[in-house]
């Protein structure tokens, strides 16, 4: 397995072809969910994404302050392939993204829109609930969010 982080630019049309199909067969497709996949926000975003025989078996979005909210940096579009599930492939995924955000841009707050069923998930890097739980696209979500602890010196 080899991963990868690349700027849009830099994705092959082959890797973003890839990236599109996972993205709309996991959220579009599996989880009956018609939206507009496509929102703009990919062309200022980091990719985060892993193969296995030439193929996409994990991926995420990562987006610097500023794209997805002003004050935060955000990470989005998480999943694993269907064949890969309960591996803790995702665990991975969260952990190079995290490191990625945090390490190479420096953010110190990274918000997430998770879905309700993968709460305990985010809340295991961190992640602190910061909203009432609402529908988007009629699946229940809540906002989360990840800071930077502040050490202070005695």
């Amino acid at each position: 397995m080899d991963w990868y982080i690349k700027k849009f630019h830099d994705l092959t049309t082959l890797e973003l072809y890839q990236i599109l199909h996972e993205r709309v067969n996991v959220f579009v497709v599996e989880q009956e969910c018609p939206y507009p996949e496509i929102d703009n926000k990919d062309q200022d975003s980091y990719h985060l994404f892993a193969k296995e025989n030439d193929e996409i078996i994990t991926y995420a979005r990562l987006l610097p302050l500023g794209i997805s909210y002003e004050k935060q940096a955000s990470i989005g579009r998480v999943l694993v392939r269907h064949d890969y599930r309960n591996t803790g492939l995702g665990k991975k995924l969260m952990e190079r993204g995290l490191e990625f955000l945090k390490e190479q841009l420096h953010e110190k707050e990274i918000k997430l829109q998770a879905q309700e069923y993968a709460q305990k998930f985010y809340a295991s890097f961190g992640f602190r609930p910061i909203s009432e739980v609402y529908p988007e696209d009629d699946i229940p979500h809540i906002d989360m969010l990840w800071q930077e602890e502040v050490k202070r010196e005695a």
